[in-house]
């Protein structure tokens, strides 16, 4: 078996545990979650959706992971995935700081290892970054005219 067929199976198993319902429920919800501060993370740690931010971060860093130590093939992974790039995009302002926060100086270090690595890390990051707020804010524009 190549390494390539090896690298797409994995892949398609990380696919695969995206679409178990929890998880689906978690990624869902971290797409509008947009932290303004580490206290922001800190508060949702510790609130009802402190699970699905768990759930999303470990998740991405796991797969991170499976790429950095050669177990996937690194273009193949950036070819077939991106919500990589957006979750890692919305903690990144506040790592440093969760990470002394926690005395967890190697929190989400795969995710950011892996991120860090992408061509035009820094414009892709932000750029996504600023995609997700004018998004969020599209949402909560459209609940003040519902209401």
């Amino acid at each position: 078996m190549s390494d390539k067929y090896q690298s797409a199976d994995l892949i398609l198993k990380l696919y695969e545990m995206r679409r178990e319902p929890v998880l689906r429920e978690a990624r869902s919800w971290i797409f509008f979650f947009n932290p303004t501060s580490a206290q922001d993370i800190v508060q949702t740690l510790m609130g009802g959706h402190g699970a699905h931010y768990r759930m999303v971060t470990t998740y991405w860093d796991m797969a991170a992971a499976l790429v950095n130590h050669g177990a996937i093939d690194e273009a193949m992974f950036a070819d077939a995935n991106g919500e990589h790039l957006m979750v890692y995009s919305k903690i990144e302002p506040y790592l440093a700081e969760l990470r002394e926060i926690f005395h967890s100086p190697h929190t989400l270090k795969n995710l950011e290892e892996l991120v860090k690595r992408s061509p035009d890390a820094q414009e892709r990051v932000r750029g996504i970054r600023e995609r997700m707020k004018m998004m969020a804010e599209m949402q909560n524009a459209g609940r003040k005219d519902e209401g």
